[in-house]
């Protein structure tokens, strides 16, 4: 048993621990396309809708809504994205990965991402479910749990959320 509970880390290990998306460039161009747009620029703030896909590098975001909040160095500058809340249908698509969830902030400034909400992350064949996975875009460190709910004014966190995996062995050769 402790063998297999081994192998099982180890075969985890390249799935969670280190995301394709180490050393992803957040200062490239960040391209969008949705069906619709309100920029409500005296708050910092353009609301994306109707299958919003967008693009930085290898990185795809698609949601049914996205909320891009930004700010202005100067009057009349180009708007600096700050960070990106992507809500409902959330899909994070690298060369080598999916992840999907229900909600999802990409921190420009942070350098992270984070989706929330009946998480999938899958890498090949090999698949991993929790509620909450925290990607380093620096590191490329990747964390998936299973967070309990958020906790309400004078009400603890619960827990009690589990991380579940099926990691995909490919054949070996028997033959000695």
């Amino acid at each position: 048993m402790k063998r297999l509970l081994l192998i099982s880390a180890l075969l985890a290990a390249p799935l969670a621990a280190q995301s394709a998306l180490k050393g992803h460039n957040t200062d490239a161009p960040i391209d969008v396309d949705a069906k619709a747009i309100d920029v409500l620029d005296a708050n910092g703030k353009a609301i994306w809708t109707g299958d919003v896909r967008i693009t930085q590098g290898d990185m795809k975001l698609n949601a049914d809504t996205v909320t891009v909040f930004y700010s202005r160095s100067k009057k009349g500058g180009n708007p600096e994205i700050e960070r990106l809340d992507a809500q409902n249908n959330v899909k994070l698509v690298t060369p080598s990965e999916t992840a999907t969830g229900r909600y999802g902030i990409y921190d420009v400034s942070q350098k992270t991402i984070t989706l929330v909400g009946g998480v999938t992350l899958t890498h090949g064949e090999s698949v991993l479910h929790g509620q909450r996975l925290s990607i380093d875009l620096d590191t490329g460190r990747s964390k998936l749990d299973g967070a309990g709910t958020a906790a309400s004014p004078g009400q603890p966190a619960t827990s009690g959320g589990r991380v579940t995996g099926r990691f995909v062995v490919p054949p070996r050769n028997s033959a000695k």
